[in-house]
């Protein structure tokens, strides 16, 4: 392809497929490769690949809150350059291109030079004062089960970011294609499960790997680095234009909507999240002003979450179209630092990125909803009913750390019922397999199935949750961070609301079960039981006779 060669929409469309099978090879590499269940067996992972100034390219279709915030990452370690062949740089620092701890971030640059030339295997011997600018990098985000702090699973009811676990900057993992022992050694003495978190960390090597042997022969294919680097250039221009265009067909004027998290899991007043939709012929601004100031409790979400989830509202809205860079360049954020949605350091976290995230796109569905009424569906179950179960696995002696999000339902729209006991909008896993769940914990499951009757009435009705109960085969202790508990998610045109979640617990066989709050982190003994009765979806449209 000659510089002056434009891509017609056949070559446009292949290019978008290839940069997106790399991205989803990634995620194959990583999923067969990883030890921990909530990887392998649950997919709580993302890869992209991003063009050498750091900007989205591709992303494979994982994680949607992921996704959205991993530019952000690639950014901030960017900052850690000059780079080398086989340099990889790992980070998790929610205010330094992180989302919550957990969430682990490996940035790789990926270097094709000549086509056919040397790869990798260099190990960066290229003489430094001759170093050249990487053409690519790939990316990967992992979930972690655990990476330290106060509680297992690293997502206590925390106060500050400090207690939530380990939180790593952006530092490199790797120098030349060889592991910095020193960085390793910190990470893996601070985490409960180091040979888990080692193993898990080695498959995102892996998949970096994967990565970079896709782009290098996509490269020898196009005709070389600088010739995929243009067809790069031209995807981000397309979305771009898609988008502009999209938004121009929609209704002009300003767009107002506000719900609220329960609580912020220290305190029990709810915490506002408001909206302001502006859509005009310049693109669409979204503005958080009046939202609730950044609290106590762990539901702030660092601006890339923010980002994330109304990204991921204008592509539900606009419909298909390529997911990068340019898609991003008509939506203006306005998210004022120091509130819920731009916390200012060390505000907690962990909670931000799973329950605050499924608000704001709750909120900003709902703007979209004043400005199109009749299009948009109502609101799906907005929590990730996250359960987190930690001690010491009387199996083996050595620690363990369950994390689980469990699905609810969906909200109904014009034309269509609610989908039934399925993850819904900022999180894209699945569950974990009862086999895979019991071999891998100290645990049992009681039961899971769906909680019928639990989507909101209406025309078309929402669908139900889930209900999930598991014993515990050892003391251990839990934290719950859920949402929906108090006010289920709201319906539209006429439709009810689905019913809220319940958390229920049992301090063992015989004992009298009791109602948990959204938000809780408590220490059971064996034998305790716990069932999570997740959301169900909004009805939408005023219920007819017989239905």
């Amino acid at each position: 392809m000659g510089a002056s060669t434009r891509l017609d929409a056949v070559e446009l469309a292949l290019y978008e497929s290839l940069f997106a099978s790399c991205a989803e090879e990634m995620g194959v590499t990583l999923m067969r490769t990883a030890h921990s269940p909530n990887i392998k067996e649950r997919l709580d992972h993302s890869c992209a690949v991003f063009d050498r100034h750091g900007a989205l390219v591709a992303q494979a279709a994982h994680i949607p809150v992921h996704l959205g915030s991993m530019p952000g990452a690639v950014e901030a370690a960017l900052a850690l350059g000059p780079f080398d062949p086989g340099d990889v740089v790992i980070l998790n620092d929610p205010y330094a291109g992180g989302t919550h701890l957990p969430d682990i971030t490996l940035v790789s640059p990926v270097f094709l030079g000549a086509v056919g030339g040397a790869g990798p295997s260099r190990r960066g011997r290229r003489s430094r004062s001759r170093r050249a600018a990487p053409d690519f990098f790939v990316a990967s985000r992992a979930h972690h089960a655990d990476v330290g702090g106060s509680a297992p699973g690293s997502m206590p009811i925390a106060r500050e970011v400090y207690e939530e676990g380990l939180r790593i900057p952006p530092v490199f993992l790797n120098r030349g294609g060889r592991m910095v022992d020193d960085v390793m050694r910190l990470v893996l003495a601070n985490v409960r499960t180091p040979g888990e978190r080692r193993a898990d960390l080695a498959a995102q090597l892996g998949a970096h790997a994967t990565g970079e042997a896709r782009l290098r022969d996509l490269a020898g294919r196009s005709g070389g680095a600088l010739a995929l680097a243009r067809a790069a250039r031209a995807l981000q221009d397309l979305a771009e234009r898609r988008v502009r265009s999209g938004l121009a067909t929609l209704p002009r004027g300003v767009f107002r909507f506000e719900d609220a998290l329960d609580d912020d899991g220290i305190g029990e007043a709810p915490v506002r999240i408001a909206v302001a939709l502006t859509l005009s012929r310049k693109g669409a601004r979204v503005d958080f002003t009046g939202s609730s100031p950044q609290t106590r409790g762990p539901v702030n979400a660092v601006l890339a979450v923010t980002r994330a989830a109304t990204y991921y509202v204008v592509r539900c809205v606009l419909g298909e179209l390529p997911v990068n860079a340019g898609a991003f360049r008509p939506i203006e954020i306005v998210a004022p630092a120091g509130t819920v949605v731009n916390p200012l350091p060390p505000a907690a976290v962990g909670a931000g990125n799973v329950e605050t995230s499924q608000r704001i796109v709750d909120v900003v569905l709902g703007a979209f909803s004043r400005a199109l009424p009749g299009r948009i569906p109502a609101a799906s179950s907005g929590t990730m009913n996250n359960l987190l179960i930690g001690g010491a696995d009387p199996r083996t002696g050595r620690p363990f750390a369950y994390y689980e999000t469990l699905a609810g339902g969906h909200g109904a729209g014009p034309g269509w019922d609610g989908e039934s006991a399925l993850q819904a909008h900022m999180t894209n896993t699945r569950n974990t397999p009862v086999e895979g769940l019991e071999h891998g914990y100290p645990l049992r499951v009681i039961e899971t199935r769906i909680r019928r009757g639990s989507g909101g009435r209406g025309r078309w009705r929402g669908g139900d949750g889930v209900v999930r109960a598991l014993e515990l085969l050892a003391p251990a202790r839990v934290t719950v961070i859920s949402e929906r508990r108090r006010r289920g998610p709201y319906g539209l045109a006429g439709g009810e609301g689905g019913a809220p979640g319940i958390n229920r617990v049992r301090a063992g066989r015989g004992a009298p079960e009791r109602k948990l709050p959204g938000k809780v982190m408590l220490d059971l003994p064996e034998g305790a039981e716990i069932a999570i009765e997740s959301p169900g979806g909004g009805g939408f449209g005023r219920k007819r006779s017989g239905r």
